[in-house]
């Protein structure tokens, strides 16, 4: 069986929030090197502002010029009273993607497509051109189900909280004293991996939150690159360009894998798949790992 390619077409390297009613924020923002920017009306909004920081956001995707960045909105969850009311609003100039916290099941996603799927007919805009990144391990009920979340096609990416899990589950702390997250977020953390890449989507590791600590988000990075992630989600701009650098491959990267597929080209005329290179013996997985990291390079070119 072929695996899913988690490569995609969008770069989701750094997604960075913005308040969803802060003017000042959004053009510092438009200003950084962000892949992203993801819209807040969940956390960042007070109940009582929920309605006008609505149609700030509906009027931003209406009129701000986001460049190359990929327009994404925090929406507030299925449950809450506000939903509908945001999904509706910001549809008639829609943003590129709706990022869905606090999913429980399969069953949540579907129906926040069939939402999304009516206000595309409504307005004329294209089926299905709205993706979702789903948020899918902020309830213990989304972490249970997490391996069918990343599953309709309109999910486009996965992703993982652990502040909201904590809070769920009464946990005290979700890391250790030497930073290390507590087992079962380092569970979540790996199924949300699992899930987003069982299905060929994109996997985005959670917010680091202690945003002065560069170092530590670059420690943390390089752990979520090798594991898999693709990107990670920021909450400050000087978390931005580490985000980046981590997410990009490097040149000695780059040329090591298309020496690989070039090595791969000349054994498979000779009949092999399985051989020695550099001292270390490959097979199939190196060439997908070789591959993905050639593609993800030409895709940031193009897109720079």
């Amino acid at each position: 069986m072929t695996q899913p390619d988690t490569t995609g077409t969008t770069i989701r390297r750094s997604s960075h929030f913005v308040p969803g009613a802060n003017e000042r924020l959004l053009t510092k923002s438009l200003a950084t090197a962000a892949d992203g920017l993801v819209l807040d009306l969940e956390d960042a909004v007070i109940p009582d502002n929920k309605d006008s920081a609505r149609a700030t956001v509906a009027g931003w995707l209406a009129d701000v010029d986001f460049g190359a960045k990929e327009r994404v909105v925090r929406i507030n969850p299925l449950d809450s009273p506000w939903c509908a009311a945001d999904v509706e609003a910001t549809m008639v100039a829609p943003p590129d993607a709706y990022l869905v916290p606090k999913v429980n099941n399969a069953a949540e996603v579907a129906h926040l497509d069939g939402m999304i799927a009516r206000w595309e007919l409504e307005h004329g805009h294209r089926p299905g051109g709205v993706a979702l990144l789903v948020l899918g391990t902020e309830t213990p009920q989304g972490l249970l189900n997490i391996g069918e979340l990343a599953r309709h096609d309109r999910v486009d990416a996965l992703t993982w909280g652990a502040e909201d899990l904590s809070a769920a589950m009464g946990s005290k702390a979700n890391r250790d004293a030497s930073g290390a997250y507590l087992p079962v977020f380092e569970y979540a953390r790996v199924m949300c991996l699992v899930g987003a890449t069982a299905w060929g989507k994109q996997p985005l590791d959670t917010v680091y939150v202690d945003f002065r600590d560069g170092e530590g988000l670059a420690a943390e990075c390089a752990t979520s690159a090798a594991m898999g992630y693709t990107g990670k989600i920021t909450i400050h701009p000087d978390q931005i360009d580490i985000v980046n650098t981590a997410f990009t491959p490097s040149a000695d990267e780059v040329a090591d894998a298309k020496e690989l597929l070039e090595a791969f080209v000349e054994a498979e005329a000779a009949g092999l798949m399985a051989f020695a290179h550099k001292g270390q013996m490959v097979d199939v997985p190196h060439l997908t790992r070789a591959r993905k990291i050639v593609q993800t390079a030409e895709l940031l070119e193009r897109c720079a």
